[in-house]
Formats: structure tokens, sequence, C-alpha cells
């Protein structure tokens, strides 16, 4: 199986594409599409939307997983990163893809082994299982995590840990 995952970020939405056995994944790609505050938000979504199917159309994954719906206490904050992951979910879509969704604290507990971990830990984590020659920038360690969740999440022994929901 081959998965696209996703944490989605007005100004830095990580990617993943990994392929392969729950327990020794290759890594095919992995960045943070990165977008200057200069850059209005409706140009700032259709650069997210593009580049994510550029990547889609290179990598052909199977299945896409995203990062769930986080409580955050700015309203404008929660449509800012609400817009970003919809824009993401559609480059998805039109290409057809099944969506699943893991909540942050699945995500690092599939990982790191606790749900309160830090960026730094999870960070520090996926480039261990992984076997990364260096610890990736935040935002893409947090996609390489997700889809580690979603490569155990289709792993029967290991589903059980994880709450996966198709979006």
């Amino acid at each position: 199986m081959r998965v696209l995952a996703i944490d989605p970020a007005i100004r830095n939405t990580g990617y993943a594409v990994l392929e392969g056995d729950p327990r020794k994944p290759k890594v095919l790609t992995f960045d943070v599409i990165s977008i200057p505050q200069k850059v209005i938000q409706s140009a700032a979504l259709s650069a997210i939307h593009t580049h994510l199917a550029a990547v889609i159309k290179t990598y052909q994954p199977d299945e896409v997983a995203v990062e769930g719906i986080i409580y955050v206490q700015s309203h404008q904050t929660a449509i800012t990163m609400g817009a970003a992951r919809a824009a993401s979910l559609i480059a998805a879509a039109d290409h057809g893809l099944r969506i699943y969704e893991y909540a942050p604290r699945k995500v690092k507990m599939a990982v790191v082994g606790k749900g309160t971990a830090d960026k730094q830990q999870v960070a520090f984590m996926v480039r261990a299982l992984l076997g990364l020659a260096e610890t990736p920038p935040h935002d893409a360690a947090d996609a390489l995590a997700i889809a580690i969740a979603h490569l155990q999440a289709s792993d029967p022994i290991r589903a059980k840990l994880l709450d996966r929901r198709l979006v």
C-alpha cells in the first residue's frame, strides 16, 4: 500500500508518501509546502491544492491519511486551518482517493507511545523508525507520523490501537 499523509496548515503544510509493510515502511518523499505570509489566503489555498495534486500525480498513492481536527482557542485559527484542510482533502477527492482521518493523540501514541508527546519527540521517533539521516522539519515529521499511523492501522494486530475514520 502507498499512502499520502498530510498535516494541513495555511502557511506550512507537511506531507509524506510512504509505502509497504507497516513494520518497515519505505519513504518515497516528504516535504513542507511553505507559503509566505505576504501571499493572500486564497492564493495560499490554491498553492496547497496544486502542490498536493502534483504529488498525487507523481506518486500515485492508494489512500490519503490526514490529521483530524484539533481544538484551537481562536475561531480565526480554526477557520484558517479548516480551509487548508479542505484544500488538501479536495486535492485527494479530485483523484478519487479514500481519505482517512487520525486524531493527533492517536498519531502520537502510534509513533511515540505517548499521546501527549511534543513535536521534538515525534520528529525524533519518526527519524529513528524510518532510518532517516536527518530529523525532518516538524510539519513534515508530523505528516510522516500520520503515514506511519495509517500503515499501522492497516495491520490487523495494531489496528485496534488506532481509531481511523473515513472523511
